[in-house]
């Protein structure tokens, strides 16, 4: 059994007991949070359930924690200038553990 959600813009195949780790929400950590944008279903791999544009199911999860991506270093130069920046970024990101779909 499994899922297509799409959860802040992005879309993620989850099925139950599944850790995904999703754009940072704000909920805190242990709270239960539901998706209700359930775009298909399929109990099994041979018969699925297609939205349009949703279905009417909600999936339920469990926030697990916080975390940051690995560093990304963005280099910028102009040759002969003397013209160099360097700046990261570190995307943040949410753990969750799906509960349910329903």
């Amino acid at each position: 059994m499994f899922a297509i959600v799409d959860i802040k813009g992005k879309q993620y195949k989850v099925s139950e007991n599944d850790r995904v780790f999703i754009n940072r929400i704000k909920d805190d950590v242990g709270a239960k949070v539901s998706f209700g944008d359930v775009l298909m279903f399929s109990k099994d791999d041979k018969s699925f359930q297609v939205g349009a544009p949703k279905l009417s199911m909600n999936v339920e999860a469990t926030v697990l924690g916080h975390v940051k991506d690995d560093k990304v270093i963005v280099f910028k130069k102009k040759r002969r200038k003397g013209y160099k920046r360097t700046k990261g970024h570190r995307q943040q990101y949410t753990e969750i553990q799906i509960n349910t779909i329903k």
